[in-house]
């Protein structure tokens, strides 16, 4: 039997999908439709092609998401959430939805996030 390690679960939660980049991909392909990479980095404005790359690895490595490569001449490589992935969805709306409201109490801050994947489940609260 392989040896166990002991961890806090939410300190294993934030080192899967901490760092600046991987919640933006999560929200980029909340959807379910797959998205190619230069795709992702287009809707994830800032990251370098370096930091993407890491972040989709980290991602996939802990079956957040899932990558299909295609024997296509060019390849052609496909992302998108895995139903391990999806299942961050609804922890994720419930961070977004306390973050909006410490916005709400702290009027210095004003969300970035226009077009946010939560925002429409904010509003029809």
């Amino acid at each position: 039997m392989k040896n166990q390690v002991e961890i806090c679960p939410l300190r294993l939660a934030m080192d899967i999908i901490g760092g600046k980049w991987r919640l933006s991909i999560i929200c980029l392909l909340k959807d379910g439709r797959p998205m190619r990479y230069n795709q992702i980095k287009r809707g994830v404005p800032g990251i370098t092609n370096v930091m993407l790359s890491q972040s989709l690895k980290h991602l996939e490595e802990y079956g957040i998401l899932h990558r299909e490569q295609y024997n296509e001449v060019p390849v052609r490589v496909e992302y998108q959430l895995t139903d391990n992935g999806k299942t961050l969805l609804n922890v994720l709306s419930g961070l977004s939805d306390w973050g909006n409201q410490y916005i709400d109490r702290h009027q210095e801050y004003q969300s970035h996030c226009a077009e946010c994947l939560f925002r429409e489940a904010a509003e029809s609260k």
